[in-house]
Protein backbone atom coordinates (compact mmCIF):
# COMPACT_ATOMS: atom_id res chain seq x y z
CA UNK A 1 0.00 0.00 0.00
CA UNK A 2 1.45 3.36 -1.00
CA UNK A 3 1.69 6.41 1.23
CA UNK A 4 -1.30 8.04 -0.51
CA UNK A 5 -3.48 4.94 -0.09
CA UNK A 6 -2.52 4.64 3.59
CA UNK A 7 -3.38 8.31 4.13
CA UNK A 8 -6.80 7.83 2.50
CA UNK A 9 -7.44 4.74 4.61
CA UNK A 10 -6.55 6.62 7.78
CA UNK A 11 -8.63 9.65 6.81
CA UNK A 12 -11.56 7.36 5.99
CA UNK A 13 -11.32 5.89 9.45
CA UNK A 14 -11.18 9.36 10.94
CA UNK A 15 -14.26 10.38 8.96
CA UNK A 16 -16.16 7.33 10.21
CA UNK A 17 -15.02 7.90 13.80
CA UNK A 18 -15.87 11.62 13.83
CA UNK A 19 -19.62 11.19 14.52
CA UNK A 20 -18.84 8.85 17.41
CA UNK A 21 -16.31 11.26 18.89
CA UNK A 22 -18.74 14.18 18.52
CA UNK A 23 -21.46 12.11 20.17
CA UNK A 24 -19.17 11.28 23.11
CA UNK A 25 -18.17 14.93 23.47
CA UNK A 26 -21.83 16.01 23.46
CA UNK A 27 -22.72 13.35 26.05
CA UNK A 28 -19.86 14.51 28.25
CA UNK A 29 -21.00 18.15 27.98
CA UNK A 30 -24.60 17.13 28.70
CA UNK A 31 -23.44 15.22 31.80
CA UNK A 32 -22.06 18.43 33.36
CA UNK A 33 -24.96 19.88 35.34
CA UNK A 34 -25.44 23.60 34.70
CA UNK A 35 -27.92 26.28 35.76
CA UNK A 36 -29.27 29.34 33.99
CA UNK A 37 -32.05 30.31 36.45
CA UNK A 38 -32.19 30.93 40.21
CA UNK A 39 -34.15 27.72 40.79
CA UNK A 40 -31.67 25.65 38.82
CA UNK A 41 -28.80 27.39 40.61
CA UNK A 42 -30.17 26.56 44.07
CA UNK A 43 -30.73 22.95 42.96
CA UNK A 44 -27.16 22.79 41.63
CA UNK A 45 -25.83 24.25 44.90
CA UNK A 46 -27.89 21.67 46.79
CA UNK A 47 -29.32 24.39 49.03
CA UNK A 48 -32.79 25.88 48.57
CA UNK A 49 -31.80 28.62 51.04
CA UNK A 50 -28.53 29.53 49.26
CA UNK A 51 -28.04 33.27 49.89
CA UNK A 52 -28.30 35.45 46.80
CA UNK A 53 -26.32 38.42 48.16
CA UNK A 54 -22.79 38.19 49.54
CA UNK A 55 -20.40 40.77 50.99
CA UNK A 56 -16.62 40.51 50.76
CA UNK A 57 -14.69 40.27 54.04
CA UNK A 58 -11.15 39.92 52.68
CA UNK A 59 -10.72 43.32 51.02
CA UNK A 60 -7.88 45.56 52.15
CA UNK A 61 -9.34 48.89 51.03
CA UNK A 62 -12.42 49.07 53.29
CA UNK A 63 -14.69 48.94 50.23
CA UNK A 64 -16.08 45.42 50.03
CA UNK A 65 -17.50 43.93 46.89
CA UNK A 66 -21.14 42.96 47.10
CA UNK A 67 -22.18 40.09 44.85
CA UNK A 68 -25.82 39.76 43.89
CA UNK A 69 -27.11 36.64 42.16
CA UNK A 70 -30.39 37.23 40.39
CA UNK A 71 -32.30 36.85 37.16
CA UNK A 72 -32.75 39.28 34.30
CA UNK A 73 -34.91 38.48 31.31
CA UNK A 74 -35.32 34.92 32.59
CA UNK A 75 -31.64 34.08 32.89
CA UNK A 76 -29.13 33.99 35.73
CA UNK A 77 -27.33 37.29 36.24
CA UNK A 78 -24.37 38.18 38.48
CA UNK A 79 -23.62 41.69 39.64
CA UNK A 80 -20.44 42.73 41.48
CA UNK A 81 -20.66 46.19 43.05
CA UNK A 82 -17.74 47.88 44.82
CA UNK A 83 -19.00 49.69 47.94
CA UNK A 84 -18.84 53.49 47.52
CA UNK A 85 -17.45 53.10 43.98
CA UNK A 86 -20.20 51.48 41.93
CA UNK A 87 -20.38 48.72 39.36
CA UNK A 88 -17.32 46.45 39.17
CA UNK A 89 -18.70 43.83 36.75
CA UNK A 90 -22.01 42.26 35.75
CA UNK A 91 -23.38 39.85 33.23
CA UNK A 92 -25.51 36.89 32.28
CA UNK A 93 -24.10 33.72 33.74
CA UNK A 94 -24.20 30.00 33.28
CA UNK A 95 -23.23 28.19 36.47
CA UNK A 96 -21.92 24.66 36.15
CA UNK A 97 -20.95 22.10 38.76
CA UNK A 98 -17.31 21.11 38.76
CA UNK A 99 -16.79 18.60 41.54
CA UNK A 100 -17.42 20.30 44.89
CA UNK A 101 -17.37 23.80 43.47
CA UNK A 102 -19.51 25.86 41.15
CA UNK A 103 -18.19 27.76 38.13
CA UNK A 104 -20.05 30.89 37.07
CA UNK A 105 -19.19 31.56 33.43
CA UNK A 106 -19.75 35.00 31.94
CA UNK A 107 -19.07 35.00 28.22
CA UNK A 108 -17.74 37.93 26.22
CA UNK A 109 -20.54 40.10 24.96
CA UNK A 110 -22.73 39.21 27.96
CA UNK A 111 -20.44 40.80 30.53
CA UNK A 112 -19.97 44.47 31.30
CA UNK A 113 -17.15 45.94 33.36
CA UNK A 114 -18.05 49.01 35.37
CA UNK A 115 -16.15 52.14 36.33
CA UNK A 116 -15.05 50.56 39.64
CA UNK A 117 -13.11 47.84 37.79
CA UNK A 118 -9.36 48.47 37.99
CA UNK A 119 -7.43 48.35 34.68
CA UNK A 120 -5.96 44.95 35.63
CA UNK A 121 -9.50 43.58 36.01
CA UNK A 122 -10.39 45.08 32.64
CA UNK A 123 -7.43 43.32 31.02
CA UNK A 124 -8.06 39.95 32.63
CA UNK A 125 -11.85 39.92 32.21
CA UNK A 126 -12.29 41.83 29.00
CA UNK A 127 -13.01 38.61 27.09
CA UNK A 128 -15.35 37.10 29.68
CA UNK A 129 -14.58 35.40 32.95
CA UNK A 130 -15.12 32.28 35.01
CA UNK A 131 -15.70 32.76 38.72
CA UNK A 132 -15.23 29.71 40.95
CA UNK A 133 -17.60 29.65 43.93
CA UNK A 134 -16.52 27.39 46.79
CA UNK A 135 -18.57 26.95 49.97
CA UNK A 136 -16.41 27.09 53.09
CA UNK A 137 -17.10 26.17 56.72
CA UNK A 138 -18.96 28.73 58.79
CA UNK A 139 -21.23 29.80 55.93
CA UNK A 140 -18.47 31.56 54.00
CA UNK A 141 -18.00 31.59 50.25
CA UNK A 142 -14.76 31.97 48.31
CA UNK A 143 -15.14 33.54 44.89
CA UNK A 144 -12.06 33.33 42.68
CA UNK A 145 -11.00 34.05 39.13
CA UNK A 146 -7.44 34.09 37.74
CA UNK A 147 -5.57 36.90 39.48
CA UNK A 148 -8.22 37.60 42.16
CA UNK A 149 -10.13 35.90 44.95
CA UNK A 150 -12.17 37.04 47.90
CA UNK A 151 -13.92 35.65 50.95
CA UNK A 152 -17.60 36.48 51.34
CA UNK A 153 -20.35 36.17 53.93
CA UNK A 154 -24.10 36.24 53.30
CA UNK A 155 -25.47 39.78 53.28
CA UNK A 156 -28.59 40.15 55.36
CA UNK A 157 -31.47 41.65 53.38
Amino acid sequence: MGAGTALLARSGLAARAAPLLLSLAAASAAATPCATTIGEFKDLAGDAAFPLRWQETSMSDGKPLVVAIGEREGTLFLEFTKTREGLWAEGRAKVCSSGTRLEARLRPGTMQLGPAAHWIVRQSMGQGATFVLSRLPGGHLRIATPGWSGLFVPLQE
